[in-house]
């Protein structure tokens, strides 16, 4: 019959470790190669997948421009929305519902993941920002949540290139707590250190009074989410981060798409928490000296090996784990037979990953 041994509290602990990997396929964490595809850029009509968003691979069997559709496992997509509607048309012409775009549902949509409200306008270092960008890291390309302050983009317009990381190291850590989780913001510097020490970091609009055009916009490390501020982009080169015009069709998620290709250097690691419970089995002199198995005995229950009634010698395998009913629950095998007699004791640890 199998002996059972009780853990007591003293002999179990916990532990919990940060693993950081690679965030993009190919075990890699700078993403240089993106590609799209001519189908899913596609914004004819105004329901057209490409209003909403745009999915980028890494890979494609010709590295040119026009790469196979939906080669490769995607890496993140692309939105642009509006909180008015501008950059794409109207759903339908009837009279009532004009404005509602696929741009507007992109802007209330993510306002309703980060504030709770559809209603609410992103405010970046106190300006309500009009239009986003939006990058959403797929998820199975991170495990738990990006690893704050691994973050470095590039952005190449063909007339400014810009270098965008979260401000984690500059706030050594502290983030507003949000519906998605921690929220840091996007800034320009690199390694999670923003450059400066305004968080603001472009000019004034001229065009209204002098008002900031406010930060570049928020991390969302748990969600997988990087938003910028369409005016704060402005504000570096007004010409290419045009903001969208009234029922219009305009590709706006894909001049991000083009500043990011253009870059070619998206650095992003993943992280996870790996929770380790460690179990202390502690092995007696006078305990586990016979074995379990059957034929240990005969139907007597006399010792089959009589040379085992002087000195008797185990030799232990297996460490089983059982709940109250002695259900067995997870099995751990030593590396190698660990020899028991009375002469000895033993300590196993058993350490357990989830």
């Amino acid at each position: 019959m199998a002996t059972y041994n009780r853990l007591n509290p003293e002999d179990t602990a916990v532990s919990t470790d940060k693993v950081v990997s690679n965030t993009w396929s190919d075990n890699t964490n700078i993403l240089q190669d993106n590609f799209t595809s001519s189908a899913q850029t596609a914004i004819s009509t105004a329901t057209s997948q490409g209003n909403f968003f745009i999915e980028v691979f890494s890979s494609a069997s010709n590295q040119g421009t026009d790469p196979i559709e939906g080669e490769g496992p995607t890496q993140y997509t692309l939105s642009y929305g509006h909180k008015a509607g501008s950059g794409s048309l109207n759903f339908t012409a009837t009279a009532g519902a004009l404005g509602n775009t696929a741009t507007k549902c992109i802007y209330r949509q993510y306002a309703q993941l980060v504030y709770g409200d559809e209603n609410s306008n992103f405010v970046f270092d106190g300006y309500e920002a009009t239009d986003i960008w939006v990058i959403n890291i797929a998820r199975g390309r991170y495990k738990h949540a990006l690893k704050a302050g691994s973050l470095n983009l590039k952005l190449d317009n063909a007339t400014n290139i810009d270098f965008f990381t979260d401000d984690s190291i500059t706030q050594t850590g502290s983030a507003v707590t949000t519906n998605l989780g921690r929220q840091f913001n996007l800034v320009s510097g690199s390694d999670g250190v923003m450059s400066g020490s305004k968080l603001t970091q472009t000019s004034h609009f001229a065009s209204l009074g002098g008002i900031d055009s406010g930060s570049f916009g928020f991390v969302y490390p748990e969600a997988g989410l990087i938003i910028f501020n369409g005016a704060a982009l402005r504000k570096r080169t007004a010409a290419y981060w045009t903001e969208g015009s009234s029922a219009a069709t305009q590709n706006l998620a894909g001049s991000m798409f083009s500043a990011i290709q253009r870059g070619a250097s998206f650095e992003l690691d993943s992280e996870e928490r790996v929770s380790s419970q460690y179990m202390f089995v502690r092995i007696k002199n006078s305990e586990f000296n016979y074995s379990s198995n059957p034929s240990y005995i005969d139907t007597n229950g006399n010792l089959n090996n009589t040379t085992m009634a002087d000195s008797p010698t185990t030799y232990i395998t297996t460490v089983g784990l059982y709940n109250d009913d002695n259900n067995l629950l997870a099995v751990a095998k030593l590396s190698q037979p660990l020899k028991k007699d009375f002469t000895t004791e033993a300590l196993v640890r058993v350490k357990l990953d989830y």
